[in-house]
């Protein structure tokens, strides 16, 4: 898998970073489809690999050495300053803080979850996720109608 690394727009989006890289778009564009500009969850990365077709497993496993990474994982590590999301991928390092690096950043704990991508189409990634990004308009415009319906009585 080839990917194209992406420097957290801020301090606060290294899962988005992460998202973008390995779903093939921008910081921005998974922000606005998370509707999150900040800090993200495990929860919210799991559902949007999953959405986008990259499997991601259960299981989190603890790893003191990258002899022990799979191929392609979502690494969660305890930096100096905060808990941080970061990828690896094929011998590589794509830390949307530090870089493109040889290793791991400076960190206390590590652990990750693999990821393996269903479809390497990209134009089949590229579908998903319009259609993920209209059902979630869809909702939203549903919600607002019901909103008004409810203050408005219409």
């Amino acid at each position: 898998m080839t990917i194209r690394y992406i420097h957290e727009p801020t301090d606060l989006q290294c899962g988005q970073a992460v998202l973008a890289m390995v779903l093939g778009k921008t910081a921005e564009e998974i922000a606005d489809y998370l509707s999150n500009d900040r800090e993200t969850t495990l929860a919210e990365m799991k559902r949007t690999f999953t959405e986008h077709g990259v499997k991601i497993s259960d299981k989190r496993i603890a790893v003191q050495d990258k002899q022990e990474l799979p191929p392609l994982c979502l690494l969660s590590l305890e930096t100096p300053r905060c808990w941080h999301w970061s990828l690896y991928c094929d011998g590589t390092f794509y830390d949307p803080e530090h870089g493109v690096m040889n290793d791991f950043p400076v960190c206390n704990r590590k652990y990750y979850w693999e990821l393996s991508v269903l479809s390497d189409s990209s134009a089949c990634r590229k579908s998903i996720f319009r259609q993920a990004v209209r059902l979630r308009e869809t909702h939203a415009d549903e919600e607002r109608v019901t909103v008004g319906v409810q203050k408005y009585g219409r």
